[in-house]
């Protein structure tokens, strides 16, 4: 009977054990999926090859050397052009690399919450993507304006502006420098910049950077818009790759929805995989 009891108290022990274990996995958990997976756990390879790839750099430097190689061709016909001349850009991921904010968001076990990308933000820690300072001061040394035109909000303004004088980037105060106010769409503020300036080329990660051709389509949609524009990257258009999140994601693999509950999305990109 002595040893019943001891049982039955050791087993009772466990079971309240259990319980205070699934209380705080629910408080340290906030952000998890229903099937018990952290939010960002799908992005930990898309972050890893962004900070260790020797691929992801090369990239990088391609890109900005191809840009280099099509404004010295541009250059070389300045005198047909009637306006000043001027490149714009985006920023986050484009010349800006905020993946240890990706990392943080993994830490944390957390999806996007605004706090959290304002308080990165304000740290001014992002560190140039390989070769874009050196491309944009080459630039600017030739003649050529440097406009930067993010969805970072107006009230960044200020903190943007310092991480990019601090690593060296050109043209980086108000005047050269459109945020996002009304809208996320950019078409309003291009159209804006080429009104003064002929836009001789436009760099970025996401297609939304270069045209509305591309605001709110579906995948097929965005990759027939591609195709259509093709003979543009490379010479217009250039491009640097994000395989941590963008449009392709939230427009087309979830399909512009932001209702979706976490298990939904996980169950989403599993379907979308494409395998033979």
């Amino acid at each position: 009977m002595k040893n019943k009891s001891i049982i039955t108290l050791l087993v009772f022990a466990m079971l309240l054990g259990c319980k205070s274990q699934v209380q705080e996995s629910k408080v340290d958990k906030v952000y998890l999926l229903d099937n018990g997976i952290p939010p960002r756990e799908y992005s930990i390879a898309a972050v890893l090859w962004q900070q260790h790839s020797g691929e992801y750099r090369a990239l990088a430097y391609q890109a900005f050397n191809l840009a280099k190689m099509q404004l010295d061709n541009l250059l070389g016909n300045k005198d047909t052009f009637k306006k000043p001349l001027a490149i714009i850009t985006d920023i986050d991921e484009t010349i800006l690399d905020n993946s240890p904010y990706s990392g943080k968001q993994i830490e944390l076990k957390e999806d996007y919450i605004p706090e959290r990308w304002t308080e990165w933000v304000d740290l001014k820690k992002a560190k140039p993507i390989p070769g874009a300072v050196e491309f944009f001061n080459y630039a600017k040394s030739k003649g050529v304006e440097v406009i930067y035109i993010s969805n970072r909000t107006d009230d960044q303004e200020e903190a943007t502006l310092e991480n990019l004088r601090n690593v060296g980037f050109p043209n980086a105060d108000s005047a050269h420098i459109l945020l996002e106010k009304d809208t996320s769409k950019k078409g309003g503020r291009r159209a804006k910049v080429e009104e003064r300036y002929e836009v001789i080329m436009l760099i970025g990660d996401n297609l939304t950077d270069f045209s509305s051709i591309f605001e709110n389509r579906s995948t097929e949609e965005r990759n027939r818009s591609v195709d259509s524009l093709k003979a543009a990257f490379g010479h217009r258009y250039i491009i640097l790759p994000n395989a941590i999140y963008g449009d392709w994601e939230t427009k087309g693999i979830l399909e512009g929805k932001k209702d979706w509950t976490t298990f939904q999305k996980d169950s989403i990109r599993h379907k979308k995989v494409i395998s033979y």
